[in-house]
């Protein structure tokens, strides 16, 4: 479906996706101008997920890293705890004005299939959720909630079992209940229209963050640092401030425990220009073009692909793209926490450790906005591995003796 072959994004789908995606592009602009949709979308963004989310300012960290003002936007104080729902929200009402009955999704860290399941508990439609099997196991506490919420848990079992197989097999699935089923993509990814319906619904987060600040400080950010696997909450954090040139825009992907293929999710380090899964950016890729295996401690960003205006933002040297490792992660996780009573996610830790980095090296008088994508709920069994504390794992002993 794609007409230009040099412009990143597209639909390089099956021709019986074409309907499909063109009758989504359709509502979706019709209920951009539809006052009744946007009058629910933003009544249930206030009054059910909690926006607008805070923004923190970390003072004692501030004063520690002894450079840029330090604030933390706190996406992980929405409804299911990250930023997910704002984007579940939207497609779930496009899903009902469409006549769907069911929500489909694929997760990784398992937040954004969270906020699927809750989003059509409270729509009342049916959930499924494709989920690699490694983080299944690594993301036990979400998948619990997901199937309390009514959800099927659908594992992948076959790839790396994790998140590209969970979008393949989910795509699968779609394709045969195309009547009934509507996809919910976990991010600013797949084929048109997602990567730009997707950062519409989170751009608020950006807007946010602007408002905010200017009411506080009466001033714009001169950075604002956000992780990136796919890229939603980086988008919508970036959005709003990619025409004022003064704000650097910065991008912290996965750079898990090396520079090789296999050891980190950075493409960065080695993104090079593909097709996957029906869209057109950035992808890490082997020598023979096939799609490389990646890593990170984080499964929301254990993916080899990122979206298409991420990927020409970074091209176009409008958003600086860096790394941080896992143990860079899990590090300002434990810094965060102690200095401002704030556990991230793992996904955020990386943006976390990052202005840990470039906070020092900034004017006392400047900014730095950290987006916080979820909170570290979901990582408690991660945390516990990470920190090698023997007082959870024999808790842990405890309770499957007395289960």
């Amino acid at each position: 479906m794609s007409k230009n072959p040099q412009k990143l994004g597209g639909a390089y789908v099956p021709e019986m996706l074409w309907d499909t995606l063109r009758k989504l592009s359709a509502e979706f602009e019709s209920a951009k101008k539809d006052a009744g949709f946007q009058s629910e979308f933003q009544d249930l963004l206030r009054n059910y997920s909690g926006r607008p989310t805070p923004l923190i300012f970390a003072v004692r960290a501030t004063k520690d890293l002894g450079g840029a003002r330090v604030y933390l936007k706190n996406e992980g104080a929405n409804h299911t705890g990250a930023n997910k729902i704002t984007h579940c929200l939207g497609q779930g009402l496009l899903a009902k004005r469409l006549g769907k009955k069911m929500l489909i999704a694929e997760t990784g860290a398992g937040q954004h299939g969270v906020a699927t399941a809750t989003v059509a508990a409270k729509l009342g439609l049916d959930c499924v959720v494709f989920m690699g099997s490694e983080d299944i196991k690594r993301q036990r506490p979400n998948v619990f909630l997901m199937e309390r919420l009514g959800t099927k848990i659908v594992p992948v079992e076959y790839g790396s079992k994790t998140l590209k197989d969970a979008v393949n097999e989910a795509l699968k699935f779609w394709m045969e209940n195309l009547d009934t089923a509507h996809y919910c993509i976990g991010s600013v990814l797949g084929p048109a229209p997602y990567p730009e319906m997707n950062r519409y619904f989170q751009s608020v987060i950006g807007r946010e963050i602007r408002s905010e600040l200017m009411d506080r400080q009466h001033k714009l950010p001169d950075a604002v640092v956000a992780c990136v696997g796919g890229g939603s909450n980086a988008m919508g954090s970036f959005y709003e401030f990619i025409p004022e040139k003064s704000v650097r825009l910065i991008g912290v992907e996965a750079g898990g425990t090396g520079t090789k293929i296999g050891e980190h999710a950075s493409r960065k380090i080695a993104g090079e220009l593909g097709i996957f899964q029906g869209y057109k950016s950035l992808f890490l890729q082997t020598e023979e073009g096939q799609i490389a295996p990646t890593h990170s401690i984080s499964a929301g960003l254990d993916y080899p692909g990122v979206g298409p205006e991420l990927a020409d933002l970074y091209t176009n040297g409008r958003v600086e793209l860096t790394y941080a490792t896992d143990a860079e992660a899990v590090s300002a996780v434990d810094y965060f926490a102690k200095l401002e009573g704030v556990i991230s996610a793992l996904e955020s830790a990386h943006a976390l450790a990052e202005v840990r980095k470039i906070a020092p090296t900034m004017p006392k008088d400047s900014i730095v906005v950290a987006t916080l994508s979820g909170r570290g709920d979901k990582d408690l069994f991660n945390f516990a591995r990470a920190f090698k504390d023997e007082s959870f794992r024999d808790f842990l002993k405890d309770e499957y003796d007395r289960y």
